[in-house]
């Protein structure tokens, strides 16, 4: 890794996390990366201040991506990365969270090698670790969980995915793009067995401007979605854990106010 991070050598490619958000959140690793960018090819979910570390000439190109939508397919992105690198240039390949945790990492590593280019991965703060910590939800503790597994709630398809085992008691799910699947995801985990009473969060714009930590129960996923209007970038935590959290009771709040509006007809 020291080698490729040397400023004279060129023509390379640095996958680099930028972590959840929070420009704070950045590796050493991944700012002295940027200073010695001549393109950045980007996420759109990056902050502005990030992308500020780069040097003012280098170029910087937007790959963002959307459900459903895409600036660039992947394979355009691997070639525009490839194109650039040909040319002489450092490219850093920016991406949200940590590049090999749903983020196409391993897939532009491939490509990046095949064309017989150097590429090296600098890690990032995951979604999953940044806004954990911010919503003070330990994804492990001795009492409550010796296991965590990450899932997408969206890749190739819900059906196809085979989740058997990975929540319940004395485990910890931890659900990526999951927002608009939420009320499918709490059917397919309960058919599979976990209690419709298990504590669930939802961590919407972690570590961002207008961060919500919320929680309910697992038959609660997808009303509570609906009900506040939960928009992505957010993840789904389903386990004991979610208790020991700072995130608001979602389903407590509705049921105090149905309590009280009872006590005002009577």
């Amino acid at each position: 890794m020291a080698t490729l991070l040397d400023p004279t050598a060129r023509g390379r490619v640095i996958l680099v996390g930028a972590g959840p958000g929070d420009p704070g959140l950045l590796t050493v690793r991944a700012v002295e990366a940027l200073k010695l960018a001549d393109v950045v090819v980007h996420d759109g979910l990056i902050d502005p201040r990030v992308l500020d570390l780069a040097p003012a000439h280098a170029q910087r190109i937007s790959v963002a991506k959307k459900r459903a939508r895409h600036t660039l397919p992947q394979e355009a992105i691997n070639a525009l990365i490839i194109a650039h690198v040909k040319t002489g240039s450092v490219v850093v390949r920016l991406k949200g969270g940590d590049p090999f945790i749903f983020g196409r990492g391993g897939e532009e590593v491939e490509e990046v090698r095949a064309a017989g280019l150097p590429v090296e991965v600098i890690p990032g703060v995951s979604a999953a670790l940044g806004c954990a910590a911010e919503a003070m939800l330990p994804l492990t503790h001795r009492d409550y969980s010796s296991a965590v597994s990450f899932v997408a709630g969206q890749c190739k398809g819900l059906t196809d995915q085979d989740w058997s085992g990975l929540a319940g008691k004395g485990r910890t799910l931890v659900i990526y793009m999951g927002i608009a699947t939420a009320s499918d995801i709490a059917d397919k985990l309960m058919r599979d067995g976990v209690a419709p009473e298990m504590p669930v969060a939802v961590l919407e714009r972690g570590t961002l401007v207008g961060h919500r930590a919320i929680k309910t129960l697992l038959a609660d996923l997808g009303p509570m979605v609906a009900r506040e209007q939960v928009a992505s970038p957010a993840i789904i935590i389903v386990g004991e854990v979610v208790d020991l959290s700072d995130a608001e009771d979602k389903l407590g709040s509705w049921a105090r106010i149905a309590g009280t509006l009872a006590e005002t007809v009577a």
